[in-house]
């Protein structure tokens, strides 16, 4: 074992599988695991970090097949509707659809409180992009609640949990096998975690961007799989929208409906009403606002409706340097709101709500309460102060290729939840919660069929290659926080919901500069602050990853489409039924475009599903 870059001896531990990450489905992952009777470990930088413990909305929705009323639904059905949302393979589609049902009720089993009716019915509604009413929810903390039940599941376990460790790189063997986890831990020090089998679950890659409704604890670590050799896929598609900058949290639904008063603030002070001036009349702007309750992500199909707010929000912070704020104390163009202005379909809507009265904030007090209380808890009060918001990340919709089984290029390496892609341009709202369930299970199931064994032994590169850095960059004064601000802005500022691709070539340039001259230009003074400094150079190379694969889909004829708004684009080729792929491997970046996987034919005849079972427990 090489020399720990000047840390002391290196701690070792073994496990057939380690997890890498703390949210819902890292903590499905190992309690499947161990249930199938794999040994299998958790390695977490903080087990109360991340985001599905630390995030939610006013109503956080979870997406599975219909279980209540009359309406048909089979998986078939909701695989295609799923596929519908344009560069997804249909399999694993299906995948998620067909195991929703299972993932849901394991959960239920765990003790979330999905809501039943005296039936015993799981009653839903429509989300967005669904045409059924799949929908349910636990409440504005849906994922905190699974969090908690599956910890309190892994714990019962005894699954070895290795808290206080952020997993830099995914150590390989000779033939480029996953072979464990090289982390740091809490004092700087590296420890190797063998294995035979890696499920990476970080999450999105938060930390690429400034401007993220991602908690603070949560920065992703997409940068590692790469390295290890797994593509890239869809890594153009995320979803924005408007959230708080202090606490970070998405401000939909209720927040938007009440018809709260936009301004911005320069840095002299200076307020301004930046809406009345975008918009011809009152009507015109009070519906767009209201509007943006339920199409909160931003859209680029709905610039000149709801998303038109979004781009004004941005206008203002990127371009103007302004602070955006939402203030819930007073009522858009000042004193008493005349309700007769507003457009029917918001007027009627605050009419059967009751609450064609007051002020934002009493309108908010009446029909959603707990959304006033849940920013009182984390110290806003928004009766007293205004709410700063921003245009957010929130979610990537693409992230690391993986098959029918969450498997990815790389052998024995598996990614599990947001840090895996199985969407494309438009999902339905809460299929991301459902496809980190399904997705643990199935990587689960092919570990404990095809993944058994003893740890595969490191060729020690990566190791040595980590050690080597962490020897040059350590001494001197701190720069690598302030580094990992500089290219989290200015991601934020040309390549987020808004894209210019000059800015985007720019920056690209200059992350491979920084990644080139790393070892020179990045410094940390102490060993704690080797994290940051690794940190740094993950969220580089996915930037470069994500930056590449922008400009690769416009050379292709991309253009604007989902929650991206290219700038001179707006016009590109259909290119829903194809998938781009984004290979790491080399020096520079390569890109493949293949077809979509098809939707498989559902089913099958029942003597022969059961034959192949008996043998195989249907993993192949």
């Amino acid at each position: 074992m090489p020399k720990n870059g000047g840390n002391g001896k290196v701690k070792e531990f073994a496990h057939n599988t380690i997890v890498v990450g703390s949210g819902a489905a890292a903590l499905s992952a190992a309690e499947q695991l161990n249930a199938l009777g794999v040994d299998a470990a958790i390695v977490t930088e903080g087990m109360n970090k991340g985001t599905s413990r630390n995030t939610g909305s006013d109503k956080q929705t979870y997406y599975k097949l219909t279980l209540s009323g009359n309406v048909p639904d089979s998986p078939a059905d909701m695989a295609a509707d799923l596929f519908a949302g344009q560069c997804v393979d249909g399999d694993v589609a299906l995948c998620e659809a067909a195991l929703s049902t299972r993932a849901f009720l394991r959960l239920c089993e765990l003790g979330v409180p999905f809501p039943v009716n005296r039936y015993g019915e799981f009653v839903g509604y429509k989300t967005d992009h669904d045409p059924r009413a799949r929908a349910t929810s636990a409440g504005p903390l849906t994922s905190r609640l699974m969090t908690e039940a599956l910890e309190r599941a892994v714990k019962a376990r005894g699954v070895p949990v290795y808290d206080g460790y952020l997993a830099v790189r995914i150590v390989k063997d000779e033939r480029g096998a996953a072979a464990g986890v090289l982390a740091l831990g809490p004092d700087g020090a590296f420890a190797r975690f063998a294995a035979r089998n890696v499920v990476w679950a970080t999450g999105g890659p938060a930390g690429i961007y400034e401007n993220t409704v991602y908690p603070a604890g949560h920065f992703g670590m997409s940068g590692a799989p790469l390295m290890a050799g797994a593509l890239g896929r869809n890594l153009t598609e995320w979803q924005y929208g408007l959230a708080s900058v202090h606490p970070r949290w998405n401000v939909s639904g209720t927040y938007m409906q009440v018809l709260p008063r936009f301004f911005s603030v320069d840095e002299a002070g200076q307020e301004y009403d930046f809406l009345q001036e975008a918009f011809e009349s009152p009507a015109d702007c009070l519906l767009r606002v209201f509007l943006k309750g339920y199409e909160w992500p931003f859209d680029c199909r709905k610039t000149e409706r709801s998303s038109a707010i979004d781009l004004l929000v941005h206008r203002e912070v990127h371009e103007k340097k302004r602070r955006v704020f939402l203030d819930y104390r007073a009522n858009p163009y000042g004193g008493e709101l005349d309700f007769s202005i507003l457009p029917p379909e918001a007027r009627e809507y605050l009419e059967n709500a009751g609450a064609l009265f007051g002020k934002p904030i009493d309108r908010l007090l009446h029909m959603n309460a707990p959304a006033y209380e849940l920013y009182l808890s984390k110290g806003v009060d928004l009766k007293r102060e205004p709410l700063e918001i921003a245009l957010c990340a929130q979610h990537n919709n693409g992230g690391i290729d993986v098959d029918l089984w969450w498997r990815t290029r790389a052998e024995g390496l598996y990614v599990a939840g947001e840090a895996a892609c199985t969407h494309g341009v438009y999902r339905p709202g809460g299929s991301a919660l459902n496809a980190g369930q399904v997705g643990s299970l199935r990587a689960a199931q092919h570990i404990a069929r095809k993944g058994q064994g003893e740890p595969r032994a490191s060729d020690e590169s990566v190791e040595k290659e980590s050690f080597a850095l962490a020897e040059a960059v350590l001494g001197g004064e701190d720069n690598a926080q302030s580094l990992i601000r500089q290219f989290e802005s200015r991601m934020s500022a040309c390549a987020a919901a808004l894209r210019e691709e000059k800015g985007i070539r720019a920056l690209l340039n200059d992350v491979n500069l920084a990644l080139e001259n790393f070892a020179d230009r990045v410094r940390v003074k102490e060993a704690v602050g080797l994290k940051a400094a690794f940190r740094l150079r993950d969220m580089l190379f996915a930037q470069r990853a994500y930056l590449f694969a922008m400009l690769d889909y416009l050379e292709h004829g991309g253009g604007s489409r989902g929650s991206a708004l290219y700038i001179g684009h707006e016009a590109g080729a259909p290119l829903g039924g194809v998938t781009q792929l984004i290979d790491c491997a080399g020096d520079v970046p390569k890109s493949v475009w293949r077809e979509v996987h098809p939707l498989p034919e559902a089913g099958g005849f029942f003597e022969n599903v059961w034959r192949e079972y008996r043998e195989d427990g249907g993993v192949r």
